[in-house]
């Protein structure tokens, strides 16, 4: 194929997605997603062979659009964030307590960039230590490139909508009491906004999203964050299956930071 025909091909499909949000959402998203410097960042994103096509909408959230793509064979999630609605003031809480972006300053598309590139450096440190999240590929400006969570097309469901049988909501209790452990304790970060929400189950297991306001332990705010990713959590295994407790998570915590600890120690 001609690099002619491939953008026009790409032109076409950003039309039919365009079209889809204006027929199902409301008719200001599709400005707010595909402005022109979204445009030119997809294109570039599309010419270095990081996507090879754009598929379906896969979600609508407070501050970003979820769509499919593929590259070669690959199922892709691209998280395109919306310069005109995101939350600027919320964002820039997060940023400047984090030593990593508090010097981040400029216009809200500066902003919405380095909230974009916060997310991926903070979805590459969960996966470094074992943490299942979607795998980060790319990023560009306001544009984050994951690998789509789910099988044969479909996008895996929230934590939220699947109804677990006793062992399975166990088993995935556990696992997320582990990750919240594994998150501080080794990655040196707090979600800051995990609940049911926020995780996917995929094959049997919790995948943990949108990082993007996960902060490092020197944040001011980071107790009262993990205090609430504790209580969310907790409190949603409690009233749908009656197992957990903050008591349990935060004993967790404990006992793997002194096992770390020692190991230093030793």
């Amino acid at each position: 194929m001609s690099k002619r025909t491939k953008d026009e091909d790409f032109d076409t499909q950003i039309d039919v997605i365009r079209t889809r949000i204006k027929n199902s959402d409301d008719q200001d998203v599709q400005d707010a997603v595909f402005d022109k410097r979204t445009l030119m960042d997809l294109y570039s994103l599309a010419s270095k062979g990081i996507i090879d096509a754009l598929g379906g909408s896969v979600s609508t959230g407070k501050e970003a659009n979820i769509f499919k793509a593929i590259v070669d064979e690959r199922e892709l999630a691209l998280k395109i964030y919306r310069i005109s609605t995101s939350n600027f003031n919320s964002m820039q809480d997060y940023l400047h307590g984090d030593p990593r972006f508090g010097s981040v300053r400029g216009t809200k598309r500066a902003i919405v960039a380095a909230w974009t590139r916060k997310e991926f450096r903070n979805l590459t440190r969960a996966e470094e230590v074992g943490i299942r999240v979607p795998h980060p590929i790319a990023m560009r400006e306001n544009i984050l490139v994951m690998d789509l969570v789910g099988q044969n097309g479909f996008a895996a469901p929230q934590l939220k909508d699947v109804d677990l049988e006793p062992e399975e909501a166990k088993r995935t209790y556990e696992k997320l009491v582990e990750y919240i452990s594994v998150l501080y304790n080794r990655a040196g970060l707090v979600h800051a906004d995990l609940s049911e929400f926020n995780v996917l189950y995929d094959k049997g297991e919790p995948v943990i999203i949108d990082m993007g306001q996960s902060v490092t332990l020197d944040h001011p705010m980071v107790r009262k964050f993990l205090e609430r990713d504790i209580a969310n959590i907790s409190h949603y295994f409690k009233k749908k299956y009656e197992i957990g407790s903050p008591e349990e998570i935060w004993a967790r915590l404990r006992s793997d930071k002194e096992l770390a600890d020692q190991q230093k120690g030793g």
